[in-house]
């Protein structure tokens, strides 16, 4: 009786051990068990950081956080159109592991037709898991602004097998302490960006680990 009891204990604590490391995730993701060293941030001026000291950019914080290499493949300006012309240099050749998507912004303000952005994006993360690396879409709505893209960008994370992180800029584009200006973060906001993210991908990459280690 005391060693069937025993068994159970210790089931109970690797279970809960489990739980803990891999941060509660729910989702499927794909390629859970990417081979790739680096994460990589891809997107436009949020993700460059404009408005943002030097290495206080979302990319630069969140490389402290996780203690792996972060790659900033943010560009300034730049569309799904810009990003996709991109992508093999930048994002395919720089062994990712993770790949945060960050696009939509320019997107919106230059009136590139919706399906466009869609097609655009979809065709980042196919390619981007065909390499092999776990995909995250990143959601700049806020509140009102963009809001259509947010269940749109949910529905491709959910077919593809992607994060999806939500509301990243709730609370700041509202915020004039939060921002440098209209619409970038400040180094504070940034910050805040980048726990945000961190939250968010955090119980993936430690399913990533536990993958790896019991190979």
């Amino acid at each position: 009786m005391l060693k069937n009891k025993k068994v159970v204990f210790f089931s109970l604590v690797i279970c809960l051990l489990f739980f803990v490391l891999t941060g509660c995730a729910k989702r499927q993701i794909k390629n859970i068990n990417s081979k790739g060293t680096n994460i990589i941030c891809f997107g436009d001026s949020i993700t460059f950081g404009h408005g943002a000291n030097p290495s206080e950019d979302y990319p630069s914080v969140l490389s402290n956080m996780t203690n792996l290499t972060v790659i900033n493949a943010g560009a300034d300006s730049d569309t799904s159109v810009d990003g996709l012309q991109r992508i093999d240099s930048d994002v395919l050749e720089k062994d990712p592991l993770l790949v945060i998507i960050e696009f939509g912004g320019n997107d919106f303000l230059k009136k590139i037709p919706t399906e466009e952005t869609l097609h655009n994006i979809k065709t980042m993360v196919d390619r981007i898991q065909a390499k092999g690396a776990m995909v995250a879409i990143f959601d700049i709505s806020a509140g009102m602004i963009m809001s259509h893209y947010r269940g749109l960008f949910r529905n491709i994370a959910s077919e593809k097998q992607a994060i999806f992180i939500p509301d990243l800029l709730k609370g700041i584009i509202t915020d004039p302490q939060l921002k440098s200006d209209f619409i970038h973060p400040n180094n504070i906001g940034y910050k805040m960006v980048a726990s945000r993210i961190y939250r968010a991908i955090l119980p993936y990459l430690n399913q990533n680990t536990l993958t790896k280690h019991q190979k």
